[in-house]
């Protein structure tokens, strides 16, 4: 499966860094590059984990960092499509 750029992805990484962008570029697992990206700090556990975040996105009590215009995340384990229900409640984050 190959994820089209453009698209609004979740990315883990070897480090446990949790990033929520749009995909501009994939070189997975070296790197990603993203736009408007995000940083997930904290999420809870009600939301079942980084694959939660996927479906639903952050919920109440979830730590979000502001977007950067764009980053190359390093260390790739996980590039995930999101659903526009999470690409949604990431938004009403900023």
């Amino acid at each position: 499966m190959t994820i089209e750029r453009g698209t609004f992805v979740l990315v883990t990484t070897t480090h446990k860094g949790v990033f929520f962008g749009v995909l501009k570029k994939s070189k997975a697992p070296e790197y990603v590059e993203l736009t408007d990206v995000q940083n997930v700090i904290r999420w809870r556990q009600e939301g079942r984990g980084f694959l939660g975040l996927a479906v639903t996105g952050p919920t109440d009590g979830c730590t979000v960092g502001p977007a950067a215009e764009e980053a190359n995340i390093y260390g790739v384990t996980g590039v995930i499509r999101c659903s526009t229900k999470a690409v949604a409640a990431f938004k009403a984050k900023l």
